[in-house]
């Protein structure tokens, strides 16, 4: 049974407390549902029938969120040219290839190389 629920009414709550070792995720969120269960391993507790799910995961496996990298630009060339010298030495598979090729079209670094690879590619 889905119900028609606004986006602002599709809720993620992560509800834990100081007197348990256990933290619940109430999620309508596919994306957050899928990595719970197929990345990790976890199956729901509830589901709503209404396209919710929760699940209970130990408290200690949740993290805090992090600040932003911040990076210099001499620390930023530092690490284009670790990316180049790694993707040089074949340590990039195509799906890494392809992720970072994606992310070049959408910040407009067309024409733009990593090594000898292009960062996006015509589909001539």
């Amino acid at each position: 049974m889905q119900t028609h629920l606004s986006q602002y009414e599709r809720e993620t709550i992560i509800n834990f407390n100081e007197g348990e070792q256990m933290a619940s995720i109430f999620t309508y969120n596919k994306f957050w549902q899928r990595h719970l269960e197929k990345r990790l391993g976890l199956k729901p507790v509830f589901d709503n029938g209404c396209g919710a799910r929760e699940y209970e995961i130990l408290k200690k496996r949740i993290r805090p969120p992090r600040a932003p990298i911040k990076l210099s630009a001499q620390a930023r060339a530092k690490r284009s040219e670790k990316m180049r010298e790694l993707h040089r030495n074949g340590h990039f598979g195509s799906k890494t290839l392809i992720a970072i090729r994606k992310s070049a079209r959408q910040k407009g670094n067309e024409g733009k190389t990593i090594g000898n690879y292009p960062l996006t590619h015509s589909k001539n």
